[in-house]
């Protein structure tokens, strides 16, 4: 249950962010509000890490460079978001973002990539995707 709690905390986050973000952009321009959100993104992990002192630095090195550079894709996707929501609108982004993301992760688990375990999907998840991909087809009609 708190899993499910946090993720719709975040996926409600993730939309906010890229309103806010496409809104900012219209004043200072993409980059600069991808440059602002991930500026203000650091500041508050941050502070949230020194408030929280948990983790272990020492073991910082044994993390793989391709890992640590995820906040290199989070410039990319702030500003394909903010791009995406200026010319399709809010809805249809958020919509397209989250069948990009469930076929990525379809791979991702199937595949057993980036060290989590092998899931086997089965026609039920292949159903709800395209259950999914259709109800994006109709929003967007």
């Amino acid at each position: 249950m708190k899993g499910s709690l946090f993720a719709f905390i975040g996926g409600a986050l993730i939309t906010l962010q890229g309103a806010a973000n496409s809104r900012i952009s219209q004043d200072i321009g993409t980059w600069q509000a991808a440059m602002i959100t991930q500026l203000t993104g650091f500041i508050t992990a941050l502070l949230i890490l020194l408030l929280i002192r948990d983790g272990n630095w020492r073991e910082f090195k044994q993390v793989k460079p391709l890992y640590l550079s995820g906040g290199a894709y989070a410039a990319v996707i702030i500003f394909s978001n903010v791009t995406a929501i200026h010319q399709i609108g809010v809805t249809f982004t958020i919509a397209a973002v989250l069948i990009a993301q469930l076929c990525l992760t379809f791979l991702i688990d199937g595949n057993g990539w980036f060290g989590v375990a092998k899931q086997k999907m089965r026609l039920p998840q292949f159903i709800g995707l395209g259950m999914m991909m259709a109800g994006v087809v109709i929003l967007k009609f």
